[in-house]
């Protein structure tokens, strides 16, 4: 009986984390539908809902989700005249969506028995790389070889500026690298101690005694770190959106 419980009680972390097909139990391919695919479909509804939908009706007094919706813009509107000026603004769609796309994702991945798409590198990851190329590509395209400029750091010793360029070489292709690692990362590592901690709530079934005192702690654990997660959500998107932004601001205005 006791190994029975401990088997019952057994539990994964990173199970939440795992990428299974939707229809069968076959290999999965590039264009096989899985649980990511849906959750990340699903975020896409949302977002369609939220500005199509809850905009539809453009009333002088505004629904909840019409008031959202402005809310939102406004302020991702202004984040990208804030950081990159007047001449960021044509990519505000570009940043509007992705700051959405982020947000849902990480909150529809609070759900139970839900997915995180942002909890995966290989969502991250694509969504730091084409940054990192649009970023690059407008660089060079609006600056031409000055673009360049932004490695060369004009304001220090002439002895250093060599060294501070291999420097500013580095970090710039390693930002794809920061970028989608610090949004998967804290993603992840807060379901999983959720996870950790859930595990720890049947303990009450396995020794009454020693379950009184951590089955609450587990739940209060839980629910605290439940509250967490949906500040980190938000956060994150944040940081991800204007990390972009500042991004953007180097190509549009190289140099130091």
């Amino acid at each position: 009986m006791a190994e029975e419980a401990s088997e019952g009680l057994a539990f994964h972390p990173m199970e939440p984390f795992k990428i299974h097909p939707l229809f069968g139990d076959g290999a999965i391919h590039w264009y096989t539908p899985t649980n990511v695919t849906l959750w990340m479909a699903i975020g896409l509804i949302c977002m369609a809902l939220l500005l199509v939908v809850g905009t539809r009706g453009r009333a002088i007094i505004p629904s909840r989700m019409q008031s959202l919706a402005e809310l939102v813009y406004g302020f991702i509107h202004k984040m990208v005249e804030d950081v990159t000026g007047k001449e960021g603004l044509k990519f505000f769609p570009y940043i509007f969506t992705l700051f959405l796309f982020i947000v849902f994702s990480n909150f529809l991945g609070l759900i139970p028995l839900s997915f995180t798409p942002t909890a995966h590198i290989a969502v991250t990851g694509v969504l730091a790389i084409l940054v990192f190329v649009t970023v690059t590509v407008v660089g060079f395209v609006k600056n031409g070889t000055h673009f360049l400029g932004l490695f060369w750091v004009s304001s220090a010793p002439l002895v250093l500026r060599p060294v501070l360029a291999v420097i500013e070489v580095i970090s710039y292709f390693v930002r794809p690298v920061s970028h989608s690692i610090r949004l998967a990362g804290n993603m992840m590592a807060g379901h999983a101690v959720i996870e950790v901690f859930a595990g720890f709530a049947p303990v009450i079934l396995m020794s009454a005694a020693v379950g009184v005192l951590v089955t609450p702690l587990s739940v209060l654990a839980v629910t605290a770190m439940y509250g967490l997660e949906v500040i980190v959500a938000l956060v994150q998107a944040y940081v991800f959106t204007i990390l972009t932004c500042v991004y953007l601001k180097d190509a549009l205005h190289p140099g130091h």
